[in-house]
């Protein structure tokens, strides 16, 4: 059983050697344990460090190109260096590496697929208590759309089983964590919460100005998500809302013009109505549309789990002295 630990990084020169410290190398149930340190066009000693520490194996980036991509890129090199686990952390050393068995136990155990550290934001004491109220209202929201109760949605100290990192995908530069908590909710995966650790606060944030943006783009990605799974039933919704305020407002001229002498003065409710049912009618179609376009991705996100799990086959089959190319823009640089 190997476990590789991933840690995207962007100018963490600071804060890398105590994340890489507290991660640790002995693991009930594991055999190996690596770490991946993905360098995202960091302009410090991030890699320096990294090689420096000892790390297994570093993919690095000529230049930033957000966390979404480097967890995607950390994820597939994961994957092809034959990862059964993989365990996300963040490289500003917020996450507790002690913890990380926790965090692998219930997948060992054959209870989850992903194991999402619960940080129990309303204990921390440098969350504003707006910060720790918003947290608390955006992850029930995005439970709700997942369909799954996750107390903490916004934590990146996870873990995956192979299997899952497979099927997940990711289509947004910003973040993973909203996105993925969606996916796995609407895919039907066996979802794990255990409750974590984090060490004092070394930095602000770097991947949102303020609470505000991480909550509009977080909140948009997640809709944006289950949109995608949900079609026909968001527009349905809406197209039947549509329809039925026309229907009223059509059988409101109907009444004044069969029974009172004002229906010459209610002609306008007549075209209000017919643009509402043609609105209406419409969402309906376009949501048929919708969700025919998500069955033809559920086929391709499929497909490509099932090609993503034949080419590594086939990798882990080659020869020693042939080794697995690896893509341009994620080059594999082993110290």
């Amino acid at each position: 059983m190997k476990l590789i630990v991933q840690i995207p990084c962007l100018n963490e020169e600071d804060t890398l050697p105590a994340t890489v410290r507290d991660i640790p190398r002995d693991i009930p149930g594991i055999d190996v344990v690596e770490i991946l340190v993905i360098d995202d066009g960091s302009t410090d000693g991030t890699v320096a460090v990294a090689r420096a520490l000892g790390v297994d194996h570093i993919v690095r980036f000529p230049r930033n190109r957000g966390l979404g991509y480097a967890f995607r890129a950390g994820f597939d090199a994961a994957l092809r260096l034959g990862a059964d686990i993989i365990v996300n952390t963040d490289g500003d050393n917020q996450y507790f590496g002690g913890d990380i068995p926790a965090l692998v136990r219930p997948i060992l155990e054959g209870r989850a697929e992903l194991v999402i550290g619960d940080r129990q934001t309303g204990a921390i004491a440098h969350f504003s208590p707006v910060k720790r109220r918003l947290q608390e209202l955006g992850s029930r929201i995005i439970g709700r759309l997942a369909g799954i109760d996750v107390p903490d949605v916004a934590s990146g100290f996870r873990a995956y089983s192979r299997a899952a990192a497979l099927q997940l995908s990711l289509a947004t530069s910003f973040d993973h964590t909203a996105e993925h908590v969606v996916q796995a909710g609407q895919s039907r995966m066996a979802v794990v919460v255990v409750p974590i650790r984090t060490n004092p606060k070394a930095r602000e944030s770097r991947l949102f100005a303020n609470i505000g943006e991480f909550v509009w783009k977080s909140g948009s990605i997640a809709l944006r998500t289950y949109a995608t799974y949900k079609a026909l039933k968001i527009f349905t919704f809406f197209g039947t809302l549509t329809f039925g305020i026309g229907t009223l407002i059509g059988l409101r001229f109907v009444y004044y013009y069969l029974f009172t002498d004002e229906g010459d003065l209610h002609v306008q409710s007549v075209i209000l109505a017919a643009i509402l049912l043609l609105a209406g009618f419409q969402m309906f179609l376009t949501g048929i549309v919708a969700d025919l376009i998500a069955t033809n991705r559920a086929i391709i996100e499929d497909t490509a789990a099932r090609v993503r799990a034949m080419e590594l086959e086939a990798r882990a089959t080659m020869p020693r002295d042939m080794p697995p190319d690896v893509p341009r823009d994620m080059p594999a640089d082993r110290p």
